[in-house]
């Protein structure tokens, strides 16, 4: 909460208690008496968005790198080649952008199916 709407609830809560305007006024059951109510809308904060990167590797054949983009990351054929290609000249790909759950459950996924086929593929996770 703002430190006016603070400033604005404590006046209310004294002015309703008797304790401000009212009371000086000599009023009595509530006469004289002013309050505000204040609704206050709390803010939301989008998630952070976090990157999946694919690291280059000399091992790991390229058409599994497609494999995988297309698999858990759902890319078409031309799309995944073009990532595949990016990652094979500058050594590291964006695979997407996605929340911190998302992300981790990528890598992690990309990460344990490299190694049931025995690649050493590398994948990892950076803030956006």
């Amino acid at each position: 909460m703002n430190p006016d709407a603070i400033a604005l609830t404590r006046r209310v809560g004294a002015v309703c208690a008797g304790e401000g305007d009212g009371a000086k006024d000599g009023g009595k059951d509530g006469e004289g008496q002013v309050g505000v109510v204040t609704k206050t809308q709390p803010k939301t904060k989008q998630p952070s968005m976090y990157k999946v990167l694919l690291l280059n590797d000399d091992y790991t054949p390229m058409e599994f790198v497609v494999m995988v983009l297309k698999r858990f990351f759902k890319m078409d054929l031309e799309q995944a080649t073009r990532v595949m290609l990016h990652v094979h000249q500058k050594g590291v790909g964006i695979c997407g952008v996605f929340s911190y759950e998302v992300a981790e459950t990528k890598v992690n996924q990309v990460m344990d199916f490299a190694r049931q086929n025995q690649h050493p593929l590398q994948c990892t996770l950076e803030k956006a």
